[in-house]
């Protein structure tokens, strides 16, 4: 009876792709430039700046060592910081979409690669359930040859009969 052994597995699938890669390719000009405000307007070192600039502007007016551009209530400095709001809440909310389409992004990738490891897993599986296949009828097959093979002569000088 001949043994038939499987043909090695082979298996292919597309190789995985950063999801950094593939966001920084559909970024688009204005994408990567709310970004960069976003980087810039949630650091420290913002914050640190604009509230000395804020300080110094008040201690100038208060004080008067310049001319009172801005006297108090500070109407220029509210309008200054009103207009930096409206323009950076907009694009801190499209940098934030952007976030969000990425996680989608990522979370698409690892489905995908969830998928590939249980095609993995399961190729695996398949392969080792063949190679116990195999094993059995190399088994059946040694089994077999053991049965037609008288066996072997006991040691010399022993009786038949042991107490």
């Amino acid at each position: 009876m001949p043994i038939h052994f499987p043909r090695p597995f082979q298996h292919r699938h597309p190789p995985v792709r950063s999801v950094n890669e593939l966001d920084a390719e559909r970024a688009t000009p204005g994408q990567r430039a709310a970004d960069a405000v976003v980087r810039v307007v949630g650091s420290w070192s913002f914050i640190l700046i604009q509230s000395s600039i804020l300080a110094v502007w008040v201690v100038l007016n208060v004080t008067a060592w310049l001319r009172h551009w801005d006297p108090y209530p500070f109407i220029l400095m509210n309008l200054v910081l009103s207009l930096q709001a409206a323009y950076t809440a907009p694009m801190i909310m499209m940098s934030q979409n952007r976030q969000a389409a990425r996680d989608r992004l990522e979370a698409h990738n690892d489905y995908l690669t969830n998928l590939r490891a249980e095609e993995e897993i399961r190729a695996v599986l398949d392969h080792l359930a063949a190679q116990d296949a195999a094993l059995m009828e190399v088994l059946d097959v040694l089994m077999g040859a053991v049965g037609r093979i008288p066996p072997p002569p006991g040691p010399p000088g022993r009786g038949a009969a042991e107490p």
